[in-house]
């Protein structure tokens, strides 16, 4: 008897994990709109439906526990004088952190609303672009533009205690003119042990690691590419095979050739998607949890776009302009922009 059960319960399972996930047909959205003035907001941690943390220009830090009806503000000043801007922002499970953008880099861990300094770099060119950590919380990397012939790539393994930065010999060359850009945070994702980092400029490539940062290797993809605003402004990957890319030119926001792409083999080769057609340049992609990688959500200065087959096929669901977005479960999303934070349920 007990045998027969066990077959009925396994029969009953693979006919249901066979059954494919049916996406949602999804034409428009609302946006809820918090103001937050005087700051531009590129970078998000979202927590859960009640609970965002935000990292700006001009010091400002904030963050919402009760679904933005308060908001607390967590001003940065450094020297008496610098009003550093943030575009990037990790989370452990308990603290955040955020390095800003100029000289000097400056990245500071904030625990219980206080902000601690944690990492200062000097250099002409120093100009960090994302941070974000593993989920053993444990580990976390940033990424910047580079200040000799490989990207600056700074890594912790206390949970962001200590930070250092990898040398160029264990790392990729990069190419003149090759960057990263600053614009949602988004540059960068981790899965596992797993991280990758989407570059632009004269070259629009995707640097892959499996150990946390310890061995690196590099991959073309076929995004626009060649001069300064062009490449790939964004990354998410589904699991660890399957991934998409978005980006464009950033000085040409309507064009829309080769500006997206996706990957079923963790990064390796790219596939173009939906050449020419809608969306055009976007700052930020995201899939959809839960959603066997067929929902995917894209937002930029042009507007969002909605996908329900991966990205092969979009709709412009909202022409608000936002940089950055994040999931916190398959119904609800927080967004980033300028003066604002917005959430939206589906």
């Amino acid at each position: 008897m007990n045998r027969i059960i066990a077959v009925i319960v396994n029969f009953l399972f693979f006919n249901v994990s066979a059954q494919e996930y049916q996406p949602r047909n999804i034409t428009s959205i609302e946006i809820q709109n918090f103001k937050r003035d005087s700051t531009s907001i590129r970078a998000i941690q979202a927590v859960d439906g009640a609970c965002v943390f935000y990292a700006g220009s001009r010091g400002n830090l904030g963050f919402t526990t009760n679904t933005g009806n308060t908001w607390t503000p967590i001003p940065i000043q450094f020297r008496d004088s610098l009003l550093p801007n943030f575009r990037s922002l990790g989370f452990n499970g308990t603290d955040y952190f955020a390095i800003t953008i100029e000289n000097p880099a400056l990245l500071y861990k904030i625990s219980k609303g206080i902000a601690t300094l944690k990492y200062q770099e000097m250099h002409e060119n120093v100009f960090y672009d994302a941070l974000t950590f593993f989920e053993d919380a444990v580990h976390g990397i940033a990424v910047g533009d580079p200040t000799a012939d490989c990207a600056s790539i700074l890594t912790t393994e206390d949970r962001g205690e200590t930070w250092h930065k990898i040398p160029c010999e264990k790392l990729p060359k990069i190419l003149k003119g090759e960057a990263f850009f600053a614009a949602s945070n988004t540059n960068i994702k981790t899965i596992g042990s797993t991280v990758w980092i989407a570059s632009g400029g004269t070259a629009a490539r995707i640097l892959k690691s499996t150990d946390y940062g310890l061995t690196w290797e590099i991959y073309e993809t076929p995004i626009i590419q060649g001069i300064g605003p062009q490449g790939i402004y964004s990354i998410d990957f589904y699991d660890d095979k399957n991934g998409i890319i978005i980006g464009g030119d950033y000085s040409k926001p309507m064009e829309n050739v080769a500006n997206k792409a996706s990957t079923t083999d963790g990064g390796k080769t790219w596939t173009i998607l939906a050449n020419g057609k809608h969306p055009n340049y976007k700052s930020c992609v995201q899939y959809v949890p839960n959603t066997a990688g067929k929902e995917v959500f894209a937002v930029g200065k042009t507007g969002i776009s909605y996908s329900k087959d991966g990205g092969n096929s979009w709709v412009e669901v909202s022409k608000e302009r936002y940089y950055t977005i994040q999931f916190t479960d398959k119904n609800t999303a927080w967004l980033g922009g300028d003066g604002k934070i917005g959430k939206f349920k589906l």
